[in-house]
């Protein structure tokens, strides 16, 4: 390509940089939310790198050492590095609450669809969708890892499945909305099937809440693990999670407050982060909310 060819190429990146640049200062909770989480993420990809020792190597001989400049964040009562550890349990949350978000979406988008559709389905399933709604999450998921050996992967499920019928709430709510329009019963009167109705049609509306409530859905996936992780019903205590390091600190909080304060603060972060991007998200593709900030 020709350096007269690129010139537009590049003058039109620069553009659409200095459009973003512009559209996240005027959405400042956006970007509060994407800072804080983007910064989580690339400590959790980066964890090998930012680590100073062995996340899960054992020093009696250190147990218990407060915060100094060899161990940063002090150690805990297995004489293990808890910044380090920290670092490590990064991972798992940030796993643990986008494949939460991911998966719920999915399969309740999945579901929401069609129940909202199909008046008979829609009797059968949303009765079913009652009852897990009926049982609080969090002892829906220490009821499925109890049935099953300690994971991440189990617990991913455990927390999944809980969370699912609100996202199937949600799309078949705004399908029961549009499906009596007129747009999509044009489209039925010339002959579109139903699975072209139903993702050219209805799922493009769905989206944008969606996207919202994936946000709030990854802030609760991440918090129930952590209580799983404390309650010892989450991941395995060989891997370290901010549960886990919680649970053990717990015991010595009042000699050894480190182990208990640091994971607490880097929880904290993460769902603030995530949180704040759920709401500025909401604030941004709700136009309705934003009509109504605009007039108090």
């Amino acid at each position: 390509m020709s350096s007269v060819a690129r010139a537009p190429l590049r003058a039109g990146w620069g553009a659409r940089i200095r459009t973003g640049a512009r559209w996240l200062r005027r959405h400042p909770t956006i970007l509060a939310g994407l800072l804080l989480l983007g910064t989580m993420t690339f400590i959790a990809i980066a964890s090998p790198w930012f680590a100073t020792h062995d996340p899960v190597r054992l020093s009696p001989t250190n147990r218990l050492k407060p915060p100094s400049a060899e161990h940063w964040f002090g150690t805990d009562q297995l004489g293990r590095d808890v910044y380090s550890r920290v670092i490590y349990g990064a991972r798992i949350s940030l796993v643990v609450g986008f494949s939460v978000a991911v998966l719920s979406t999915v399969f309740g988008l999945a579901i929401g669809l069609v129940t909202g559709f199909l008046r008979k389905v829609d009797a059968v399933v949303m009765r079913i969708m009652d009852g897990l709604m009926a049982i609080p999450s969090i002892l829906l998921a220490i009821a499925l890892v109890s049935l099953s050996k300690s994971s991440v992967e189990n617990v991913i499920i455990a927390i999944t499945i809980p969370e699912i019928p609100r996202m199937v709430r949600l799309v078949r709510g705004v399908v029961l909305t549009l499906r009596e329009q007129l747009f999509v019963e044009s489209a039925i009167s010339v002959g579109a099937g139903l699975p072209r109705v139903l993702v050219f049609h209805i799922m493009p509306n769905t989206v944008a809440p969606l996207i919202v409530q994936a946000t709030y859905v990854c802030a609760s996936a991440i918090i129930i693990e952590a209580i799983l992780g404390f309650l010892g019903a989450g991941t395995p205590p060989d891997i370290p999670s901010w549960g886990n390091m919680m649970a053990e600190g717990r015991t010595y909080v009042m000699i050894s407050l480190w182990i208990l304060l640091f994971p607490g603060v880097f929880l904290t972060l993460v769902v603030l982060g995530v949180n704040l991007l759920g709401d500025g998200l909401r604030d941004t593709l709700d136009p309705r909310l934003r009509r109504s900030t605009r007039n108090l």
